[in-house]
């Protein structure tokens, strides 16, 4: 009998599709399932996928040992607006930082431009008397004389929650403790956010804008992960469960409730932690994740074995690609480019006659017109299913039937109808969008982070992401694909790869002729004692690993770059090395250092994480081995631009050394993996698909 502990499930809720999948303790897959999300109560998915995987394994609820979960509902919560009642209380005279914001406009010269929605309207911004000063210091005493005319106030124009920011509470929080307690007196109900638990950080914008969306999703993701626990408990679950965060660590349910914000593009780093565990396996230091799943596409970038990470991201930008219209979320996150390029994603043609995809989705319900499950515009997978890519018979593990020629007349009537072309064409012009839009994405964001994504190994999973693979890599100028075992459910294997983390970020502004070794040790050492208490709550036994940063700049620059601190106590020496440290790293990002100027910080940073599951050793290469499929289906060969017979091949009946050339389609019970005929496909040792274009694969 298995011990306890040795049984791993993880869930991930996406917008289209739930995937679950249970691992033993040698990190072998023992059962995954892809169920259709019900929007309306995510947990009922979730529940079915868990059930039908532990039944598949024969396992009882009382046997896992870990249960990690990643949901799409704080997100959605966010870009749908669906959150609760929000209002602010900020420093008297700051009334109208939402207003203010950067002082500048996102585009310049657009005369018609959309603001970012910011939630809370300037009726419910209030404000109260009181100053700490940036050391931390109290100018002004906190008056509370008026705090219960401010809760009648809220009562009346029905608030439920609050976000209080005041000026410079990340260098004492005491102002904002004492507002939530006089309010929490007045309302014992009113959920309370204090911006120096959510965001720790200077830059009043970035921090309100951070702890308003935090008690924006507050009521709804703390009844969610309520419910979730009653109802896994009641089926037998005995074991705690584990939140996956942006920052592609797990957290406590405690942690999750009280600081939710965390929890969005929790799916999405499940996918890069996997993709940077099957880089570090494979000895590609250089890789870019490509998750296309039912609803969205992520792109992120692996370096050195490890996700690109961030400080800050956009929510529901007014012009999807333009930084600065979007609300700004200011936490630890795994930097990535989402786009609303998913196999569900809708085809439309505009007031131009341009072919369209996404954002919107036709989600699961009723999901794509070939489905047959109500849906009327066509989307995406519509258009894989009439160019031939997707099996009627074998897809969504044979329980979702297939409707070929009701997507065929969608994209005919949809698209074609306006364009005059026949519904073969109108697929062609739908795909030859969506992957153009992926690749454009990708190059976008390598482009951005001063990196050339033609180099790099592309690691392709979710439900779609194998399907397009070939395709958006011949349009990036990548040569080298590589699918992993179970891509259909990819998100939900990273999860069961994470560590239990938590990354804080605090301001303490300080240059470094003048910093004091003694009060930057004791900031570090509180920071330590508050991460360490997250982490061991879920991983009691685990040996932690700790990793302190140093945001520095010269001084008078707007931004900071990373620098990664020796994580003993901070002395004369240490001080000497700091500078060393940051004047390489700054002429490596810029090509010259700045001599004579002034180095300041501005923030500190420390993470802590228990130790992530250990790398299986590789199994020795295997010889190759040409093979063919024996049996075809006809597919649409954008090279040719005909249509052509494709080899297929069961994934499960592939061998290590295999090799085929395209065009063929590799199917299994969650996806199919599309083999273009530039390239060429071949089985490794651990049984990952690896697709190389064909004169990569000659030289």
């Amino acid at each position: 009998m298995t011990s306890t502990d040795e049984y791993r499930l993880a869930i991930d809720i996406g917008g289209t599709f739930t995937d679950t999948v249970l691992i033993d303790g040698v990190h072998s897959i023992l059962a995954t399932a892809k169920t259709p999300t019900t929007t309306h109560a995510p947990d009922l998915a979730a529940m079915e996928g868990a059930t039908r995987v532990l039944q598949t394994a024969g396992i009882g609820w009382d046997q896992v040992g870990t249960f990690i979960h990643g949901t799409t509902l704080a997100t959605n919560a966010l870009i749908e607006r669906q959150g609760a009642s929000v209002a602010t209380i900020t420093t008297e005279g700051f009334r109208d930082i939402l207003e203010i914001a950067y002082e500048r406009r996102y585009s310049q010269y657009a005369i018609n431009i959309e603001k970012p929605d910011l939630i809370v309207q300037r009726k419910h911004a209030f404000t109260i008397r009181g100053r700490m000063n940036a050391q931390g210091e109290e100018v002004e005493p906190i008056d509370l004389s008026g705090v219960v005319a401010l809760a009648e106030t809220l009562r009346t124009q029905k608030i439920e929650a609050v976000a209080i920011c005041l000026l410079h509470a990340y260098a004492n929080p005491a102002h904002e403790r004492a507002l939530r307690h006089a309010l929490l007196k007045q309302m014992p109900d009113l959920v309370i956010s204090l911006s120096h638990e959510v965001s720790p950080e200077a830059r009043e914008f970035d921090r309100l804008c951070t702890t308003i969306a935090n008690a924006y999703i507050q009521p709804l993701m703390a009844g969610y992960l309520a419910n979730i626990q009653t109802r896994f408990k009641a089926a037998g679950l005995t074991c705690p469960i584990l939140m996956m965060t942006a920052g592609g660590g797990m957290t406590t349910l405690e942690t999750a409730a009280r600081l939710p914000i965390r929890l969005v593009e929790s799916g999405p780093a499940g996918g890069a932690i996997l993709a940077a565990r099957i880089a570090r396996e494979t000895g590609a230091s250089e890789v870019l994740s490509f998750d296309m799943g039912g609803t969205t596409a992520k792109l992120s970038l692996i370096n050195d074995f490890r996700p690109q990470m961030s400080r800050k991201f956009e929510v529901s930008r007014a012009a999807r690609f333009i930084k600065g219209s979007g609300m700004p979320v200011r936490i630890p996150v795994i930097e990535m480019i989402e786009i609303g390029a998913g196999g569900g994603s809708i085809a439309t043609v505009d007031t131009l006659g341009r072919v369209t995809v996404g954002p919107q989705s036709a989600g699961s319900d009723p999901g794509p017109v070939g489905f047959g499950k109500g849906g009327t515009a066509p989307t995406v997978t519509d258009a894989d299913i009439a160019l031939g890519y997707i099996d009627p018979d074998r897809f969504a593990e044979g329980r979702l039937q297939i409707d070929r020629p009701a997507s065929e007349a969608a994209l005919a009537d949809s698209i074609g109808a306006q364009l005059g072309l026949n519904a073969g064409s109108s697929a062609t012009a739908v795909t030859e969008i969506v992957d153009e839009a992926m690749a454009s994405a990708a190059r976008m964001h390598a482009v951005e982070s001063g990196k050339d994504v033609s180099e790099r190994l592309m690691i392709a999973f979710g439900g779609n992401g194998p399907l397009h693979a070939t395709r958006l890599a011949r349009r990036a100028g990548i040569s080298r694909i590589l699918i992993p075992q179970d891509p259909g459910v990819g998100s939900a294997v990273g999860f069961l790869f994470a560590p239990v983390s938590f990354g804080i970020i605090r301001s303490h502004y300080t240059t470094l002729d003048e910093l004091d070794p003694d009060a930057i040790n004791s900031l570090l050492s509180d920071m330590q004692a508050e991460a360490t208490e997250v982490v061991r709550a879920g991983a009691p036994a685990s040996k932690l690993h700790e990793r302190r940063v140093a945001f520095m700049r010269y001084k008078g620059q707007g931004h900071e770059i990373e620098i990664e601190l020796d994580p003993r106590a901070l002395n004369a020496s240490g001080i000497t090395d700091l500078t060393t440290a940051f004047e390489a790293e700054y002429q490596r990002q810029f090509g010259r250092r700045v001599p004579g100027m002034t180095i300041e910080i501005l923030n500190w940073g420390l993470s802590m994480s228990s130790t992530a599951p250990a790398l299986t050793e590789a199994p020795p290469p295997p010889a190759a081995n040409q093979i063919s499929a024996t049996s075809a289906r006809m597919v649409w060969c954008n090279i040719a631009e005909d249509w052509r017979n494709a080899g297929v091949f069961d994934r499960a009946d592939l061998q290590p050394g295999d090799t085929f050339d395209g065009p063929a389609l590799i199917v299994e019970p969650q996806t199919t993996t599309f083999v273009s005929t530039d390239f060429r496909a071949s089985i490794d040792a651990r049984r990952n698909i690896w697709m190389t274009t064909r004169h990569e694969a000659a030289s």
